[in-house]
């Protein structure tokens, strides 16, 4: 995140010093891809934050215990022990080799358009979205497109764009704070493959239709990812439609409004999608909207089924059968304790990042703090004439055609 100050709006506006990045100019006739170069680090990440007295080690086997003297309020800081995150999927050489000429083409990038319109004037790169630009981010939307790299490409900086024109890097809890009074949307705890679980209540809306509304999900979103745990990229949103009167049923316009920031702008990061206690007309509602929905995305929709099956039942919100988390939403308990937290893991994912040279392609796993080493211990050693690995394979596939 850029560095900001409030604005009379409740939002930011960013005052962030831009960091142009120089366009990779080495000439190599092969190269050699950082995805086959990567060693686990010998010691974490944020060994340096570990408290005197106890190791990371302990810290992370240590399992996570709710309360004992009445119900939860605030956010639940990590999975269960029994929750295993997948981990980044093996490429093959076909794969590495488009990584790699993605990789060399963003980090050329010294100005994106200021707003998705054609045409749209140019402004220099800013800090926090070179950070963005990590290399999971860049493989989750050469998945999405199914490897094409020119539309991977066009996908990322419209992203960007997006994001700058929505003012998505702005949103504060303070600005948001109105939306969740009636806890609508809760991040609480962690699936079986430890994904974050943002729990959606139609039923509890509290607000008018509003821009507001579709930048509360867009912010609970980002705050998601925040919380999501090294190794672990993707999301599972729990969507319970219990007193849900037909009057807060999203249009078909605002429902695609959503699956745009969802599948245009977040692709890849839904892993599951748990839906229930349907009422008719939402049956209904999620049939009208069918054919927006991306194949692979329905895929991850489960409807009516036992969430036990996919959430630890320690983990899982009592409100729902099978859980035996004893929660309770209170605004003034759960919003700060919420945002300071995820404000924390923010500040330390960006120390990382810069502490590691502030690359673009750098690893996700090292900047949550988890054991893969930094982008530039993978290719620190130089070339024959000098130049890093990473140099040459950006010098090597900058020639390709995408």
């Amino acid at each position: 995140m850029a560095e900001t100050q409030s604005a009379p709006n409740g939002r930011l506006s960013e005052k962030a010093a831009l960091d142009g990045t120089p366009a990779a100019t080495s000439s190599a006739s092969s190269f050699k891809s950082t995805a086959s170069q990567v060693a686990p680090a010998d010691t974490p990440a944020s060994s340096q934050s570990t408290a005197a007295g106890a190791s990371q080690d302990e810290e992370e086997e240590a399992e996570w215990q709710p309360p004992t003297n009445g119900p939860l309020k605030t956010p639940i800081p990590k999975p269960s022990q029994s929750a295993k995150a997948p981990g980044s999927p093996k490429l093959n050489v076909e794969h590495e080799t488009k990584y790699a000429t993605i990789l060399a083409s963003v980090s050329q990038w010294e100005t994106i358009p200021a707003t998705t319109a054609k045409n749209a004037p140019q402004a220099p790169i800013q800090d926090h979205e070179r950070m963005w630009l990590t290399r999971e981010c860049l493989l989750r939307y050469l998945r999405a497109t199914k490897w094409n790299t020119a539309n991977a490409l066009k996908r990322l900086q419209s992203t960007l764009s997006w994001r700058r024109e929505y003012g998505a890097d702005t949103f504060t809890a303070d600005y948001i704070s109105p939306e969740n009074e009636t806890g609508k949307q809760v991040l609480l705890g962690y699936d079986n493959a430890a994904r974050p679980c943002l729990y959606l209540s139609p039923g509890k809306q509290n607000t008018k239709m509003s821009d507001r509304q579709i930048h509360h999900l867009c912010y609970m979103l980002d705050r998601t990812v925040d919380m999501m745990p090294p190794g672990q990229e993707s999301a599972c949103l729990l969507i319970n439609f219990k007193g849900a009167a037909s009057g807060t049923v999203p249009s078909v316009g605002q429902a695609r409004a959503v699956l745009n920031i969802l599948q245009g702008h977040n692709p890849e990061r839904l892993g599951k999608a748990l839906i229930s206690e349907l009422p008719w007309y939402v049956s209904t509602f999620f049939k009208m909207i069918s054919p927006f929905i991306d194949p692979v995305t329905r895929e991850k929709m489960k409807f009516n089924e036992e969430l036990k099956l996919y959430v630890p039942k320690q983990q899982l919100w009592n409100a729902y059968a099978g859980g035996e988390l004893d929660f309770v939403y209170e605004h003034t308990a759960y919003w700060p304790a919420f945002a300071a937290e995820t404000d924390r893991r923010r500040a330390a994912y960006r120390e990382r990042w810069e502490r590691a040279g502030k690359r673009i392609g750098e690893f996700e796993e090292y900047l949550r703090g988890g054991r893969h080493a930094c982008l530039r211990d993978v290719v620190g050693q130089k070339g024959e004439g000098g130049e890093s690995d990473a140099d040459l394979a950006a010098a090597g596939v900058a020639k390709l055609s995408v």
